[in-house]
């Protein structure tokens, strides 16, 4: 039997599509384009996303096409005719370091202790696993745990010449680039350096990595507010920072310190968010407990006092510190309540640095007065 198709039947079909990331149909969302075009049986238009690689955009096209052969007819030739158009709206934060780099995040805590590298790891996984391309930097000069989070401890990266230049070849595992001073030193020796060639290290791992082209350049930096944090705000422009705390009073403390430096008129670096991590205490077999071990809502209460978003607050679980130790962060896992907390974390990370690209120009490298 011979159908007629039109653009109003098309138009009922798609409003079965829904979009995941908020629940509303593609049509009256503004995600189908005003383009559709019927060429006898053929269908074709386009479906745009305000993220470039959409985690969600795969998923709405095979969708729209099922519900197209459903409520318009199967004979419908819409396979393949759908065109997915993104907003290039993450403008490359350019330096000369790091020109194929569009943002760099730094994620930093006021004191040692709040898991501040584990969220670094973390959050660096999750987003490779949204698709994008993520390179990640132990800027903890003294205290370097990524090699040892990521199962890579032994490994040794090598030197390859580039444009007639030595460069380092990051290391890659879980769809991340890493590089980290615990690589080049012995794991089981002290590493006593004065603070000058502790930053002409880190200077290094920044400038002769080959990091090739990054989306996201997530930067472990160590606790507090010393050299190392200095002489990254001289050598980048970072995009922005991300703070880690836990609710206990005593690292709220020194959290609202790294917020006051990093926000200060001479560094001048927007705070993406805060985290309030270890916010509660779930055994493994009572997951619906929580028990407040380091107090209740201090992170959240924070970030209301300093008005900056609280991007998550993550439980103290088991698994966490398992997977860490055992080499494969728990971001990594699939379907687990972590997993999918750190995949939502990542996601809120990926719409803060929109927002602040669209919102606020481009940060500048920190000039300081001798």
């Amino acid at each position: 039997m011979t159908i007629t198709i039109t653009k109003d039947k098309i138009l009922d079909a798609l409003k079965h599509v829904r979009y995941p990331g908020t629940g509303n149909d593609i049509v009256s969302s503004s995600i189908l384009q005003n383009n559709i075009q019927v060429e006898g049986n053929k269908v074709t238009f386009s479906l745009f996303f305000e993220k470039p690689n959409d985690p969600f955009a795969k998923s709405v096209v095979k969708a729209a096409e099922q519900a197209i052969l459903t409520y318009v007819g199967e004979s419908v030739d819409i396979k393949g005719n759908i065109d997915v158009v993104f907003k290039e709206n993450q403008k490359p934060q350019i330096t000369s370091i790091l020109p194929n780099v569009k943002n760099i995040i730094a994620v930093t805590s006021g004191k040692g202790g709040v898991g501040k590298s584990t969220v670094a790891s973390n959050l660096a996984i999750a987003l490779a696993s949204l698709g994008y391309k993520v390179g990640l930097l132990d800027a903890d000069i003294h205290g370097p745990s990524l090699p040892k989070m990521f199962g890579v401890e032994d490994a040794k990266p090598f030197l390859e010449e580039v444009d007639g230049k030595q460069m380092i070849i990051p290391v890659e595992k879980y769809g991340v680039k890493m590089l980290s001073i615990g690589f080049f030193v012995d794991p089981n020796q002290a590493l006593v350096w004065r603070g000058s060639v502790a930053s002409n290290a880190l200077k290094q791992l920044i400038t002769d990595g080959n990091w090739g082209e990054l989306d996201y350049f997530v930067m472990d930096l160590p606790p507090g507010t010393g050299d190392i944090q200095l002489t990254l705000v001289q050598t980048l422009g970072i995009t922005g920072v991300i703070v880690v705390t836990t609710p206990q009073d005593v690292a709220l403390a020194d959290a609202r310190k790294g917020v006051n430096m990093f926000t200060g008129e001479k560094v001048n670096v927007p705070v993406l968010g805060l985290i309030e991590n270890m916010a509660w205490f779930t055994p493994a077999e009572l997951p619906e407990n929580k028990y407040y071990i380091f107090g209740k809502d201090g992170g959240k209460r924070l970030a209301e006092e300093l008005n900056v978003p609280l991007l998550a607050q993550i439980p103290l679980v088991q698994g966490i510190r398992e997977c860490g130790d055992a080499g494969r962060p728990i971001a990594y896992e699939q379907n687990t309540i972590i997993s999918i907390a750190f995949q939502e974390l990542a996601e809120k990370v990926v719409d803060r640095v929109d927002f602040r690209n669209e919102n606020i120009e481009a940060t500048k490298k920190v000039e300081m007065q001798k």
